[in-house]
């Protein structure tokens, strides 16, 4: 194999632009001290308040045995509270406070910008196709990964 092999391969390109697209939500988003995990958690959170660890894991596709570090950090400045389960006094549910609702309404256009920034260099019909087509790929092997992708419709 040589290198023009690698750098032609599917998975060497996703990775390149996981690293593109996280690069960009740090310049864009700098100012908020904030990861983009730590965005989507608090975006689905926000979308279902009252939701618990686990199924928030679910909702953002991430490794159930680490996003507890993230609530923790969430929690920690101030962002997030926990709060007991009415029905199980040991099941801790998430919401967002007033300053995370205001960070995520702050972080809308910052957010929206990395996402145009990634896909600038294509046109608009090749974005539709580019998305169109992650999608398809990321649904088709949802099953493969550690952490797959789980959306209901409960709290």
């Amino acid at each position: 194999m040589s290198l023009a092999d690698l750098y032609a391969r599917p998975g060497h390109l996703i990775r390149r632009a996981h690293q593109i697209s996280w690069a960009l939500f740090l310049d864009e988003c700098a100012a908020f001290g904030i990861t983009p995990v730590q965005y989507s958690a608090l975006v689905a959170i926000g979308e279902r308040p009252g939701v618990d660890a686990t199924r928030l894991s679910a909702m953002i596709a991430f490794d159930r045995s680490t996003i507890g570090n993230v609530i923790e950090r969430l929690e920690t400045r101030g962002l997030v509270a926990r709060r007991p389960s009415a029905e199980d006094k040991r099941q801790k549910l998430l919401y967002l406070t007033a300053t995370g609702e205001q960070l995520v309404g702050d972080v809308e256009d910052p957010v929206t910008r990395v996402q145009d920034r990634l896909l600038a260099p294509l046109s608009e019909k090749e974005r539709k196709t580019f998305v169109a087509l992650l999608q398809k790929l990321t649904t088709e092997n949802n099953e493969v990964t550690s952490a797959p992708l789980r959306i209901d419709d409960r709290p």
